[in-house]
């Protein structure tokens, strides 16, 4: 019997031939959840924390409605400049160009066109992207800013807009940057807004972006996954590179993430690592856009087996087969913790 439970949430049928190519196979509560509100056409606040399946839970619905609104390319013209219809705003830009990724490989058999801006790298690529009027753009605040106060880019054809990890891109200190943005869009528009946590600068964020939205909600942000064992070492401040070192030498350690707190703590002990003979790499926001993906490129091809990071990967990263997360330092905040460790359980 070939019964796809996402047909359930009446998902046309490119789309089921893409989540089954995907793997996927039965929704997970944010996605049973979200899916159908946002069908619907209505705003949507959703609370749920990374690995929860949060990106397909707005990708697929907003890929299906701009694919029956698109207008076809005979009519879009050839002349003026780009006008997306979708707009994606993310703190990061590993985040960004995951749910790039994400919207591809959904949107996989849907003559939809896709395009991802953030800063970083040279404009040169993505003003070109942008030339081929993408259906989607997915951002970083900054650089789209940039694009258009360039007028490379157009905001007023926006008819769909997200804003994912909203409590981290307050705590980074985008709040005046999205609202500039918001300001940029039609004010007739279907906007979605998650966050990990609802803090009142997010309820109050969306109040102001939203029109009485549904609510969806997950999991609690501070919830750990049941899959996940825990285990905790104390030990002298001198004395953790040294433990560190000798926990990556057992062999049951596979694939495996290290926090730390600051990006030169980040470097120093990766090169502690490297060191004691274990193949490792760094990866944090003093680094160029290049050397980020080429880290995560290594780490994913199993080129080095240790990836040192600080938080800016903690919800942002996307690799399979990572067995091990180590919180070299503890995060300030419980819902960083979760974050960090949760990319074992994906």
């Amino acid at each position: 019997m070939n019964h796809n439970p996402f047909k359930n949430l009446n998902l046309v049928k490119p789309l089921l031939e893409a989540v089954a190519e995907e793997g996927y196979e039965i929704p997970t509560p944010i996605q049973a959840a979200a899916i159908p509100e946002v069908l619907s056409g209505r705003d949507l606040m959703g609370t749920a924390q990374t690995g929860t399946g949060k990106t397909a839970a707005f990708a697929l619905p907003m890929l299906q409605m701009l694919n029956q609104r698109r207008v076809p390319a005979r009519r879009r013209g050839k002349r003026g400049k780009t006008g997306a219809r979708a707009l994606i705003l993310t703190p990061t830009r590993e985040l960004a160009l995951q749910i790039d990724e994400s919207f591809r490989a959904y949107g996989r058999h849907l003559p939809l066109r896709t395009a991802v801006v953030l800063g970083g790298v040279p404009f040169g690529a993505q003003v070109k992207a942008l030339a081929k009027k993408p259906d989607i753009v997915v951002a970083t605040p900054g650089r789209l800013l940039d694009l258009a106060g360039q007028g490379r880019l157009r905001l007023n054809n926006v008819k769909m807009l997200v804003l994912d990890e909203a409590d981290r891109m307050l705590d980074m200190g985008f709040i005046h940057d999205v609202r500039k943005i918001v300001d940029l869009v039609p004010k007739d528009r279907q906007t979605m807004l998650f966050s990990a946590t609802l803090t009142q600068a997010i309820a109050e964020l969306a109040n102001d972006m939203l029109r009485d939205p549904s609510f969806v909600e997950a999991e609690r942000a501070t919830a750990v996954p049941g899959t996940i064992e825990q285990k905790v070492f104390f030990v002298r401040q001198t004395d953790k590179l040294a433990l560190l070192a000798t926990i990556l030498k057992d062999e049951s350690m596979g694939r495996t993430l290290v926090f730390t707190r600051t990006k030169h703590g980040a470097d120093r002990v990766m090169r502690s690592l490297m060191r004691e003979g274990i193949s490792a790499d760094s990866i944090h926001s003093n680094k160029t856009q290049k050397g980020r993906e080429r880290a995560l490129a290594r780490f994913e091809r199993g080129k080095v087996r240790v990836l040192v990071a600080t938080d800016i990967v903690a919800r942002g990263i996307d690799v399979d087969g990572i067995s091990h997360v180590v919180n070299y330092e503890l995060p300030n905040e419980a819902e960083s913790y979760v974050h960090r460790i949760g990319r074992t359980a994906r």
